[in-house]
């Protein structure tokens, strides 16, 4: 499992967020969650969900949710990996936020 940096960085500020707003504890839960979700992602990745495939025009694409959380993990299964592409909250605007790019 290969995660993109800006999928590192939306889950960085999902936990900043709960750490603010909420307890350590919720921050801590979230962690667990999104590992769960990437370990479910990595036995199982033709379970996630393809709706946002064909609304972003990005074959392939999937996304399961985190257990607990309202965040979703869109990912790609390669032939040797699976490609984590982003962690975002469920409901934001999706599609324009899987359009903001990754760095170089």
């Amino acid at each position: 499992m290969v995660a993109r940096e800006r999928a590192n960085r939306d889950i960085d500020e999902a936990i900043a967020w709960y750490l603010g707003e909420h307890a350590a504890h919720a921050a801590f839960g979230f962690i667990d969650a999104v590992e769960g979700a990437f370990s479910h992602v990595s036995r199982f990745p033709s379970a996630g969900s393809p709706r946002y495939a064909l609304e972003l025009n990005l074959p392939g694409l999937r996304c399961w949710p985190v257990p607990g959380y309202p965040w979703l993990v869109f990912y790609l299964e390669r032939d040797d990996h699976i490609d984590i592409w982003r962690v975002l909250h469920s409901q934001r605007d999706i599609p324009a936020w899987m359009d903001v790019p990754d760095p170089a």
